[in-house]
């Protein structure tokens, strides 16, 4: 008999067509002979619809997640960023006793906080974390900054230019800016407030980005090869459009010594336990080339699953196709304890 599995895809923030294009890339991956596969899409004003086959919308009955009668074994999740990846719909599920395929409710909240994810990862001691601040509407300093000797200070906490400013709770890099200018500094955090409750400070890394795809198969923790993000175009660091606008050259594996290697693909598999991830997870760093340190940067735990996503060409740098990977997704999530 077949298991009915349900796409979860969009989702009301800046990343919802990059969830879209995730969740229909892996909808063409799976073996719809062994799976009953349904594409719900939850829209940015809150409305919830599935697709038939045919792309014609069906009501979504969100008492208990079900299509025309039709209930799920599990919930394939691809919402990047809110609700998908804040813990929202992994308590939703859990109230539901739907499985899904995602780090749980707890994890997820966590992780999708970055100023808390910092805070919790820097006391593991597991790897580097940068300095760095939030700030709220009600606690943002403005423009009231302390200078001395080329530092400046937000809420007692010392920081040199340049720092980069963006959302606590939030992907893709939406509004966040590198600020290189003390005059630049408000602006850039009025601009991340925009998009979020609270916005983060973070101490700028000079070095190599890379980034770790990790994931739980049969019980073991494995890690995929490196990739190095190397902005393109006149584009300073990762951001939206060197993400999605072809802005970067991606690099896998990277080209860096086995023994860094080795260190990023370590780190994630101790993170992953650490945070207790479950899933497809990346894990993002920055290399400090002068002082030979790994810095964490986050933890995405629903990176992207379009055709040139990262993870995706990491799996087959391995020699694992994209239906393998998702097979391995659903087969994890199904035979899991939790």
């Amino acid at each position: 008999m077949k298991q009915n599995i349900a796409l979860v895809m969009g989702g009301f923030s800046g990343e919802h067509d990059i969830s879209i294009a995730s969740g229909n890339q892996v909808y063409t991956q799976l073996d719809h002979q062994r799976y009953n596969v349904t594409r719900v899409v939850v829209e940015r004003g809150g409305e919830w619809y599935a697709l038939d086959a045919d792309g014609h919308r069906l009501s979504v009955d969100r008492g208990d997640f079900s299509v025309n009668g039709q209930h799920f074994d599990l919930a394939f999740i691809l919402i990047h960023g809110n609700p998908g990846e804040n813990g929202v719909l992994q308590g939703y599920f859990d109230m539901l006793g739907i499985r899904y395929t995602t780090c749980g409710f707890y994890t997820s909240a966590l992780t999708f906080h970055k100023g808390y994810c910092n805070a919790y990862v820097r006391q593991s001691g597991l790897v580097n974390v940068a300095q760095s601040v939030v700030l709220t509407p009600d606690n943002r300093p403005n423009s009231q900054f302390t200078i001395h000797n080329s530092q400046f200070t937000i809420l007692n906490t010392p920081f040199t230019l340049p720092v980069f400013v963006k959302p606590a709770a939030g992907g893709s890099s939406v509004a966040t800016t590198k600020v290189k200018r003390l005059e630049d500094l408000q602006p850039a955090i009025d601009e991340a407030l925009s998009e979020a409750d609270e916005v983060m400070v973070e101490q700028f890394i000079k070095g190599r980005e890379f980034d770790c795809g990790v994931m739980r198969v049969a019980g073991q923790v494995k890690a995929f090869p490196v990739t190095e993000i190397i902005p393109t175009g006149g584009h300073e660091f990762f951001d939206f459009e060197a993400k999605y606008q072809g802005f970067s050259n991606e690099v896998t594996p990277a080209e860096c010594p086995d023994a860094l290697s080795d260190l990023i693909q370590q780190t994630s598999r101790r993170l992953y336990t650490y945070l207790n991830c479950r899933g497809i997870v990346r894990f993002d760093y920055i290399y400090d080339t002068d002082a030979e340190q790994l810095f964490f940067l986050e933890v995405n735990t629903i990176p992207g699953q379009s055709a040139e996503s990262i993870v995706p060409k990491q799996a087959r740098a391995m020699g694992i196709t994209p239906a393998q990977l998702y097979q391995m997704a659903i087969d994890e999530a199904i035979n899991s304890e939790c």
